[in-house]
């Protein structure tokens, strides 16, 4: 990426507020953009080669979008969690083992998709979101979801393909939940907490590619009360 380019993505962004570069071989994190802390609202560097962000990404104060999907980032900053307007923040394809503490901090995330790394466990910083809507943590090494989940203000979570086979029943307490996807983990039918089917908002449980077969789901307690939240949520749609 020539210098002449990079200069002509950032005059773009510096009257549209929208930096996007994506593909573009970037080995590091762009240091002019820095001049744009206090307008950009979405920056967009997928597809490159970036393996850490600077400090001074907590600067973007106006940022509300942010994706970094498809790079080599092994670590956040802390001060990823100083970017209070942050909405939706995407980080698929990257090698994270671990989130900053800071997460919690982001007040106004709705959508965090974090599909394709090496999360080991479930990021607990993650259930002091009270607007997140959307969580997205496929394909990472989860093992289980613990007691604390009971805390998640998410609409829907997203673990399949993760390596889970124990779940916590606090999970039916989550206030919002309303969709819970657990394909491809390693979860045995005993496995699967009745209070999920027979006193929790979940209206849609999907656990094709588990350890049992999916009509033996019929057979456990609650899952009338299941079906009959499941059927009147469809009806609601079309």
């Amino acid at each position: 990426m020539g210098n002449s380019a990079l200069k002509a993505h950032l005059e773009t962004a510096q009257k549209t507020g929208v930096f996007q570069l994506t593909g573009a071989g970037l080995n590091e994190f762009p240091g002019d953009l820095q001049r744009l802390s206090a307008s950009l609202r979405t920056m967009d560097l997928s597809a490159n080669k970036i393996e850490s962000l600077p400090s001074f990404i907590g600067n973007f104060s106006a940022l509300k979008n942010l994706t970094l999907n498809s790079n080599r980032l092994a670590v956040l900053p802390e001060d990823l969690g100083k970017l209070k307007k942050l909405e939706t923040l995407h980080l698929n394809s990257n090698a994270l083992k671990k989130l900053p503490s800071s997460f919690g901090q982001l007040a106004a995330l709705k959508t965090l998709s974090l599909s394709g790394n090496q999360l080991r466990e479930f990021p607990l910083q993650l259930c002091r979101l009270r607007h997140l809507d959307v969580l997205d943590l496929s394909k990472n090494r989860i093992q289980r979801l613990p007691d604390e989940l009971e805390q998640l203000q998410a609409i829907e979570l997203n673990v399949n393909q993760n390596q889970i086979s124990q779940i916590s029943p606090n999970i039916s307490r989550c206030p919002r939940l309303k969709v819970l996807r657990l394909e491809e983990n390693c979860l045995e039918i005993t496995m699967i907490p009745v209070s999920i089917l027979a006193d929790s908002p979940i209206s849609l449980l999907a656990v094709e590619g588990n350890l049992f077969e999916i009509r033996n789901l019929r057979d456990l307690e609650g899952y009338e009360k299941y079906m009959e939240r499941f059927t009147a949520t469809k009806k609601k749609f079309t």
